[in-house]
């Protein structure tokens, strides 16, 4: 389960990592700008963002396979039509389709988590499964390196079909963690009121916001290092998925990190130290982007920081908001990710927007989201010291959790 949970987890990063290298030959071929062509980064990311708002309800009111199921095939379709995009526009309204599948994957395998586990256990549980499917980011541009090495960027969007189909044939093993029983009967036009109640939470936007912004980052270095790297600086496309890939090493790194002291120290003390390390390596890349005394190594060392962070903000807002309505965890998936997807829109958008062929709009905008995201953390979600009597609590709601959960076979707290 932890297996099929990291391959739903990582759809996000496949469908994007796996053609990076290939945006260059896209906008030759397209004939668009490179502008233009990062623009189905953030297409994918509106039909990302949005569709999550669609799946969380309908996974609380009917379960976690079924929508996984429908999201899958969508998710199919979308990689095949773009495939045979003939135009830049063609080709973003395609991501936008094939992202509206995808992110039925990615955000209902969070909701299978909080159905399993709870407090720091959850944290943990999230830590273990991100550094599993970190491999996908890891392989991912340099696979996509190497398909276009031997045959054309149309190439790489037939291999993710052929990952959807794997994936739907491989769904049938997946228990149900949400038994009838635990189903939010709630009528799903009721879904936006539902939302703003969440929002209503001063806590919840904490987390929201923390992530969020420091997502925003995340895809504005997405958006912005291939033409940072391969334009501006001439590395190879394939040299490019090594540094890339060097960054995911440290994400997987500080996830490990992260699971081992998330017990000990709590997830909100980690989340806030990741956000003061993403944003003073996101000040020192805006200095390098505006100056370019560092060179390659300059852009190279903050991103690695910057990108580092990762194992400690992300899974650990994800937990503690989910962690605030259990009971809605489908709902709360669904939120925190539509507002970190959201920001990514807004964060890659921007990089295209302000591109002129230099490092500083994506350090420039990196810099300005892992601030945003450091002040979400400190000034939103109150501190907490990490006494015996809160680890006991977290205990028993672990307890209770798994006690809910027991007619899953295979698993173990």
């Amino acid at each position: 389960m932890l297996a099929i949970l990291s391959v739903l987890m990582a759809f996000a990063s496949i469908s994007t990592d796996l053609y990076l290298p290939a945006l260059p030959a896209m906008a030759i071929a397209l004939r668009a700008n490179a502008g233009t062509v990062e623009l189905t980064i953030s297409g994918y990311l509106v039909g990302f963002s949005l569709g999550q708002l669609l799946w969380g309800p309908l996974s609380d009111r009917y379960g976690r396979r079924l929508p996984i199921a429908i999201g899958l095939v969508l998710f199919i379709a979308g990689s095949a039509g773009c495939a045979i995009s003939t135009n830049a526009p063609m080709l973003v309204g395609w991501r936008a389709l094939q992202a509206v599948g995808a992110c039925a994957s990615v955000v209902l395998a969070r909701a299978m988590v909080r159905d399993l586990y709870a407090g720091h256990r959850a944290a943990q549980m999230m830590s273990t499964l991100m550094t599993v499917m970190a491999i996908a980011p890891l392989v991912g541009p340099s696979a996509g390196g190497l398909i276009l090495h031997v045959a054309s960027w149309r190439a790489i969007f037939w291999t993710l079909v052929g990952v959807g189909l794997a994936t739907l044939a491989a769904l049938h093993v997946l228990p149900e963690t949400l038994p009838p029983e635990r189903r939010n009967r709630q009528p799903l036009h009721r879904a936006a009121a539902g939302y703003a109640e969440l929002l209503g939470h001063r806590r919840v936007l904490g987390y929201a916001g923390a992530g969020g912004f420091f997502y925003g980052g995340i895809y504005a270095y997405i958006a912005g290092t291939p033409s940072a790297y391969i334009t501006y600086y001439h590395v190879s496309p394939q040299f490019y998925g090594l540094l890339f890939g060097a960054g995911i090493v440290g994400i997987m790194l500080t996830n490990q990190i992260n699971s081992r002291l998330v017990m000990k120290l709590g997830s909100d003390r980690l989340m806030r130290a990741g956000t003061v390390g993403a944003a003073i390596a996101g000040i020192l890349l805006a200095l390098d982007g505006w100056t370019g005394l560092g060179g390659l190594s300059g852009l190279v060392i903050p991103l690695f920081l910057f990108i580092s962070a990762t194992g400690f903000i992300v899974a650990n807002s994800i937990a503690g908001a989910l962690g605030s309505f259990p009971e809605r965890a489908g709902a709360m998936s669904a939120l925190i990710g539509a507002i970190q997807y959201g920001t990514g829109i807004t964060g890659s958008a921007l990089v295209g927007l302000f591109a002129d062929g230099t490092p500083w709009p994506m350090g420039c905008v990196i810099a300005l989201m892992s601030i945003g995201s450091l002040l979400c953390a400190m000034l939103l979600v109150p501190v907490a010291a990490a006494s015996s009597g809160e680890a006991k609590a977290t205990g028993q709601e672990n307890h209770a959790a798994l006690n809910k959960t027991a007619p899953i076979e295979g698993m173990t707290p």
